[in-house]
């Protein structure tokens, strides 16, 4: 059995006349009833019967015929889609995103990268989740490309063998703190200033955790950690209601009417996020665009700039 013989077998049953049915696919009548025969010896059942001068599909035939019309259609879509994800004013790309990247970056990336000429078409999904996670469904190819922290391992692999990690921007790590706190009138802080009250800190799983502690470390504080929480704007919520103070990026659209963010005087480590993309994966022309501009985009308008978010 192979996909001619369907394809001759699905018009034959249109047809349901031997010689119309050749003609249309532009073979002669023998080589048609060769293959019909070919097939019907392979399922080894009869799929048309006489019906005067013409033929007809047998019960077994007609039933037949809807899974070769089923499978014929998904086999049209599936070419169709293949040429429409390597056409690259048309693909599409799936792009994971950690949680605190969808207030700027993200949507600035995707309303440059569409506005420009040729990519009005190109589609995304997108997905967010903590660097771990990303990198997890990255590596079993649910996305194409994330933006995430560096992770040094994924379970017992090293990360390293297995992504291209592209530094594209900083974030700055910020104290936050209460807006009716005495911390809060202060124009800036220390790291030692937040060591006398609770901590909300990220938790183990959060691609940020290894920095805060690393600063936390520079600075000789010990922590008085509260509450261990994955999602920034929930951290901003525990230290709006009074719940302990917080190292955290700085958030552009956070309302800081309850909240203050403030700059650490005494700290220069700052948050590198990545682009991240699978090693050794075959790329879609509009997945490679997409890449390529973020690559240049980014080093434009912060990297080179000397900018952070």
């Amino acid at each position: 059995m192979n996909l001619r013989h369907l394809i001759f077998f699905k018009e034959l049953a249109r047809t349901q006349h031997m010689s119309q049915a050749a003609e249309n696919l532009g073979i002669s009548q023998p080589s048609l009833s060769y293959a019909i025969k070919k097939l019907e010896d392979e399922l080894g059942v009869p799929l048309f019967e006489p019906d005067g001068r013409n033929i007809k599909l047998t019960q077994l035939g007609d039933l037949y015929l809807k899974y070769v019309t089923a499978c014929l259609n998904d086999l049209s879509q599936g070419n169709d889609l293949i040429s429409q994800l390597m056409d690259p004013n048309q693909g599409h790309v799936n792009f994971g995103f950690t949680y605190t990247m969808g207030q700027q970056l993200v949507p600035e990336l995707v309303t440059n990268f569409k506005g420009q000429t040729n990519n009005h078409e190109i589609t995304f999904t997108m997905g967010q989740s903590n660097s771990g996670h990303l990198l997890q469904d990255l590596d079993e190819e649910k996305y194409d490309v994330v933006i995430a922290s560096h992770v040094a391992k994924l379970g017992e692999q090293d990360t390293e063998n297995r992504f291209e990690f592209i530094p594209i921007v900083q974030q700055e790590i910020m104290g936050a703190v209460p807006a009716d706190s005495d911390l809060a009138r202060k124009d800036q802080l220390t790291v030692a200033d937040l060591a006398a009250y609770p901590m909300i800190i990220f938790s183990k799983n959060s691609g940020l955790r290894p920095l805060i502690d690393q600063i936390l470390q520079t600075a000789k504080v010990d922590p008085q950690i509260l509450y261990e929480v994955e999602e920034d704007h929930t951290m901003a919520g525990f230290v709006q209601y009074g719940l302990g103070v917080a190292l955290m990026p700085y958030l552009p659209l956070l309302d800081q009417s309850h909240i203050r963010l403030r700059h650490l005087a005494d700290n220069q480590l700052n948050h590198q996020m990545y682009m991240v993309v699978k090693q050794n994966r075959f790329m879609t022309p509009s997945v490679h665009r997409f890449v390529e501009f973020v690559r240049s985009y980014c080093w434009q308008h912060y990297t080179n700039a000397g900018k952070m978010i």
